[in-house]
């Protein structure tokens, strides 16, 4: 089985939509794909319409999350997406991300970048708007040669000199709803240190005396020495270790299934889910 646990569609900052998601999933030749997009449940409902037969889905999301004040992101599989504590905090968080916007593209404007909301607005579509719609406005208009690139000090990291805070979720308060909303928590990306400041292992110590279940530990932002070392950090805290390619269509060069999970760790995840349970395709047509 090949198994990817971390996408996104257009629903948050990726550009295939759910259903495009999830056939290019299975032209990818996976059998299983999670729906992880930033805060939202949004792309369930079209995701699983246009399922096709041979893949499964699995729901979840990206949760935005800051401990003593580095952002990390909290994958969540297999919750109720209506349990309503989880629920408003993630509404909590969307509700911010249009003024956040708004805001870089302010400190944008005073640095002399000539970029404009209603651009930044076209590009995120009817997705949640985030740093990645206004990374592509930079890219558009020259500033950076791609998306990556804007994520630097001189612009959009964090702390960099067009950031913008967020309202985010405390990790421990993450893993509690999540864990109440019978999901799964893995901790995405723990060491891409690229992406900025990164919590300490010991901060992930901490989580999973918490109650995390997982690490990402095999992404495109971990290089082999990091993945061996994170793998090693699981063992020792009794943590499942995940591989996912955190696809975002043409957004990101990453591919789909870039990196994938073991079968036996998928099957320990869905074991203990109580939230929801994978979808299995049935040959889904919807657009």
């Amino acid at each position: 089985m090949r198994i990817d646990l971390h996408t996104h569609s257009t629903a948050s900052d990726g550009t295939d939509t759910p259903a495009e998601l999830v056939r290019n999933a299975a032209a990818a030749g996976l059998d299983v794909v999670a729906l992880t997009d930033h805060d939202t449940s949004r792309g369930y409902a079209q995701a699983t319409a246009a399922l096709p037969a041979g893949l499964t889905l699995v729901t979840g999301a990206e949760l935005s999350c800051r401990l003593d004040g580095v952002g990390l992101h909290m994958l969540a599989y297999l919750f109720d997406p209506d349990e309503p504590e989880l629920l408003s905090e993630r509404e909590l968080v969307r509700d911010d991300r249009v003024p956040r916007a708004q805001g870089m593209v302010a400190k944008l404007q005073d640095l002399g970048v000539p970029v404009t909301w209603e651009q930044v607005a076209r590009i995120a579509g009817d997705g949640s708007v985030g740093r990645p719609h206004v990374a592509e406005a930079l890219v558009e208009l020259g500033v950076v040669a791609s998306v990556s690139d804007a994520f630097t000090p001189d612009w959009l990291a964090d702390g960099g000199r067009a950031y913008v805070g967020k309202h985010e979720l405390d990790p421990f308060d993450a893993i509690r709803l999540v864990k109440a909303a019978g999901g799964v928590t893995v901790f995405a990306h723990p060491a891409a240190v690229k992406r900025g400041q990164v919590v300490p292992e010991s901060a992930i110590a901490d989580l999973a005396a918490a109650g995390l279940d997982g690490i990402e530990t095999d992404h495109m932002d971990h290089d082999p020495a990091t993945r061996a070392r994170l793998r090693g950090l699981a063992a020792d805290l009794g943590l499942l270790a995940t591989g996912s390619s955190d696809y975002h269509g043409s957004r990101k060069t990453c591919v789909l299934g870039e990196f994938t999970t073991d079968p036996e760790v998928y099957g320990e995840i869905t074991r203990r889910a109580t939230g929801a349970f994978p979808v299995p395709g049935a040959g889904g047509t919807a657009a």
